[in-house]
């Protein structure tokens, strides 16, 4: 499902659904869709029937998820959308991020 409401329309929708209608085939349904919600994060995507969500997809993202995840049955990472798929783990988060970090200075430098 791709959102096809006032604010993804904005950021290309049209253009990210006519990229997966390239790829419909008797196994494939793409379908446009009415808001879905996420309108500060849109274009968004909504793979069924593992419920995955994309957020920010461009037209130059669909065949990476045709291959990757509607072929290949991984997702891909970089466009999930971070409210229904959080990815915390020790590798992704990275301290220097926050304000105030004692990475920050000089003498918690290790050698």
């Amino acid at each position: 499902m791709v959102c096809q409401n006032r604010s993804c329309e904005r950021s290309q929708s049209a253009e990210v659904l006519a990229a997966f209608r390239q790829h419909q085939s008797k196994s494939l349904f793409i379908s446009a869709s009415e808001c879905l919600g996420q309108c500060g994060s849109g274009p968004t995507v909504r793979v069924m029937p593992d419920d995955t969500w994309y957020r920010q997809v461009r037209p130059e993202d669909v065949e990476e998820i045709f291959e990757q995840h509607l072929q290949g049955n991984q997702p891909v990472k970089r466009l999930l959308h971070p409210r229904f798929h959080p990815q915390f783990d020790a590798h992704s988060f990275n301290q220097t991020d926050l304000p105030n970090s004692s990475l920050d200075s000089p003498s918690s430098e290790s050698s």
